[in-house]
This record gives structure tokens, sequence and C-alpha cells, in this order.
């Protein structure tokens, strides 16, 4: 059996961005290439593991933040949970403290659509982005979705978080209990290829959800998709981007549809793919590391 992973394997930096709100990030390979690993949920910057060595080696300046109110960042003092905030936050952390100039992205979930509206955002500090199992954006013209996402399978998690996430954080009354909600999505819940997440590696990866204020705060962004929750800023997700764009999907994914690739594609005017990486679901960055390191590397520089 591998190895548990380690919460130490890379040291934990802390930068105020602004409103109150501190970012935790990991750094690896400074003074090479910038590149930003953007995570969703409920993932860290843990999600990443597998990748920042690997690329900082291969010529990356690596940047894995959490997300505000995810992992070692803090809570938002403002309140906002949303995809915007989380861009503006990214761009001010790599840009503005870090100092780094235009740079790569990769993510995918939340992380995904947070990459597309960077790119939008900030035209021309977004290079190279590569966008794996995430949400379409609602760009005009774009082929329909074959489903509604409230209609799929084990669709359950998202309308609680989205629609009742204070009695079902009461349900969560313990930290095993807020751990063990966390990981059916590496498990019964479908999202992964079968056999990526040992018992380690989900006890790893859904750890910093034992706390119930993170856990909360995750699921900020799924009441804002909901119109539950307020907004920092619209996201700039309703145009198609002209951001170079290699585009991925691992399709054992229960939670991203089949269709996800060539929407995904539709919405990038300048696209390489789609590619589907076989025997990996919703954690590509994990199930198929090497081949998404290999992919990321060549397709950013």
């Amino acid at each position: 059996m591998p190895d548990a992973p380690d919460p130490e394997q890379f040291t934990t930096r802390y930068a105020e961005v602004r409103n109150g709100v501190t970012i935790a990030y990991v750094r690896e390979g400074a003074g090479g290439r910038p590149l930003l690993l953007l995570h969703g949920y409920p993932e860290t910057k843990r999600i990443w593991w597998r990748n920042i060595g690997p690329l900082a080696e291969a010529g990356f300046d690596v940047v894995a933040p959490d997300l505000r109110g995810h992992g070692d960042s803090s809570l938002a003092p403002d309140g906002f949970y949303d995809i915007a905030a989380f861009a503006i936050d990214c761009y001010t952390l790599v840009h503005d403290v870090l100092g780094l100039g235009p740079c790569g992205v990769v993510g995918g979930d939340v992380g995904g659509v947070v990459l597309y509206d960077l790119g939008l955002r900030y035209p021309g500090w977004v290079t190279h982005q590569v966008v794996f199992n995430t949400v379409v954006p609602p760009v005009p013209g774009l082929p329909p979705d074959e489903t509604l996402r409230a209609d799929r399978p084990t669709a359950d998690y998202f309308r609680r978080q989205a629609n009742e996430p204070d009695a079902l954080l009461a349900e969560l009354d313990t930290p095993a209990r807020r751990q063990a909600w966390v990981a059916a999505m590496y498990g019964h819940r479908l999202w992964a290829a079968p056999g990526h997440f040992t018992e380690a590696d989900v006890a790893f990866h859904t750890e910093p959800y034992a706390d119930a204020h993170k856990l909360r705060a995750s699921w900020g962004v799924y009441e804002q998709s909901a119109g539950k929750r307020a907004m920092e800023d619209v996201p700039k997700l309703f145009e198609a981007t002209r951001v170079p764009t290699m585009v991925l999907y691992g399709p054992d994914d229960h939670v991203v549809p089949a269709s996800f690739p060539h929407r995904m594609a539709s919405a990038c005017i300048d696209c390489t793919g789609p590619l589907v990486i076989p025997n990996s679901g919703h954690f590509l960055q994990w199930e198929a590391h090497e081949t998404l390191n290999k992919l990321v590397a060549q397709f950013v520089r």
C-alpha cells in the first residue's frame, strides 16, 4: 500500500489579500513560469499534492491556494463565498502580493469556474488554461445539457447544500459526521473512478472539513448558484473565452455529465481537445496525476 499523504509535505504560507481575508497557499518552484492551481469542492489545496512537485520540477512557479473559507484560509468577514470573490482573491494573491506576471491556470469543479472567470475578468493575465470536470459556463448558443443537475444520481447533496445548509449542518454535529458527509463524494456518490482513493487518502482530503465553520462556508457557492446568497460581483461567465484552453474529462464521474467535454470546448474559441482520460473521474489531478502533469507541462509551456 502507498504511504498515507503527508499534510506537511509542502510549506503552507499565508497572505492577507483584501477585506480581512487571509489566503493560505503552497508555492514551489519560485522563478519558473507562473502556474496557478485551483481546487474545487469538496477539495482543498491538498488535492494538488501529486502535482505541485512534478510541475515545479518541470519549470513552473506553482501556486496552489486554499479558496477563502476552505482549508487553511480564513473565513470571509464580508460573507462572500462566490466565484467572483474567489477569482479576485486569487488574482490579488498571485499578481499583487507575489508579484507574478501572466500565468497559466489549471482547475476543476469550482476551480474550473473560477478559472474561466479569471480569464475574462483580467484580459491578458491568463495565458493558458487547463479545465476539467466542472460546470460549463452559460455562454449563449451552447448545445443544451442532457440532464438538469438536480436530477442526476446522488444529487441530494446539491439540493441540501444549496437550499437547507443550516439544517444539514445541524445534522452533521460532530467532526466525524462532517468528514463522513464529504467522504461520500470520494466514495459511494461515485464522483471518482473506483480504486483511486485509499482510506488514508480520504481521511487526508476530508480532515479540513471536520471544522463546522469551514464546511458551512464551502457551501456558500452552492447557495449562490441557487440564488439564495449574495455575490460580491456577477461572475464573468456569459461569453466565450479567447484564452487558449485545453479541455480534459474524467468520464467515471456521476456529477459532471458526459456532455461536458464537447459543451465546454464549444465555450472556448481557441480549444485543444476535448481529451477524455480513461479510468478517471471528477478528481482528475489525483486520479490521473501523471497524465495531467504531462499535459499541463506541454500545453502551458
